[in-house]
């Protein structure tokens, strides 16, 4: 084969290269312009979606946790960002009176006493649990668990007889009703995160933060001027208090803007001590 026609075979010519460019360039501009919106909505959905699963879960959290507060124990701080209430393992009612043979261990109100005889199931208590009798108030010298007249530690365990610290409680419980609490919790607003405090002390007056015990973080980036608790306590007679939560959880996106979700929540507690 002549040598001139290999050559005009073999290779290709600029104007070809610019040409595959220009046309590459299009198409890539073209893809770019159709992708970049489907894909800036997928991220922003599935930030939206974080942020929303984390505040829902913050809240699940704290309302599973009041639901199991002690009745009348539940308190706010004045600046609505920090709640705290007693938390309880079970219950029970206490015998008041003798059984019809005379026998029975009942529970002495005019006096100390260090045992009483549960009807009914016992509950479950382990080490550290008190026991609490007629709750009526979150603040308070008397009938408070907070300030400690209303609350006996718990000793142990002989059949249908709960053993306890000696204590007097001040007033017996229209429903023979006691109560058995593993401790104080808070949840709390604080530098942009709301937290989880248990395992400190009890105290007469609230504590916002409680100093000692554990914590720990159960959402980030919150709004602190969006973060409030809200308790109505309601009248003994309803039975039934209210817990508000307002929540609101930011998030800076790619572009430089600012994702919100906003959360409100309501928990309905039992008064009824």
């Amino acid at each position: 084969m002549p040598m001139h026609i290999l050559r005009k075979m073999t290779g290709v010519t600029l104007v070809e290269l610019i040409v595959v460019i220009a046309i590459t360039s299009i198409i890539a501009a073209t893809v770019a312009v159709f992708i970049r919106r489907p894909v800036e909505g997928y991220a922003d959905a599935a930030r939206r979606a974080a942020l929303t699963d984390e505040a829902d879960t913050a809240l699940r959290r704290i309302t599973r946790d009041l639901r199991l507060a002690l009745p009348n124990s539940i308190r706010v701080d004045p600046t609505g960002k920090f709640v705290e209430f007693i938390e309880t393992s079970g219950g029970g009612r206490y015998r008041a009176e003798p059984d019809s043979g005379g026998g029975g261990n009942t529970l002495d109100f005019s006096a100390a006493d260090s045992s009483f005889d549960v009807l009914g199931p016992v509950p479950a208590l382990v080490a550290g649990n008190q026991v609490v009798v007629y709750n009526l108030y979150s603040t308070g010298a008397t009938s408070s668990a907070y300030a400690g007249d209303n609350r006996a530690a718990f000793s142990s365990v002989a059949g249908s007889t709960i053993n306890i610290a000696s204590t007097q409680f001040p007033e017996p419980s229209p429903a023979k009703r006691f109560h058995v609490v593993t401790g104080a919790v808070t949840y709390g607003c604080s530098g942009g995160q709301l937290v989880r405090y248990w395992g400190y002390g009890y105290n007469a007056a609230q504590v916002a933060p409680p100093a000692g015990g554990s914590s720990a973080v159960l959402a980030g980036n919150v709004d602190a001027g969006e973060c409030l608790f809200v308790y109505t306590a309601g009248a003994l007679t309803e039975r039934i208090g209210t817990v508000s939560i307002v929540l609101q959880i930011n998030s800076t996106t790619a572009g430089g803007g600012l994702e919100r979700v906003r959360m409100f929540q309501q928990a309905q507690v039992s008064n009824a001590p």
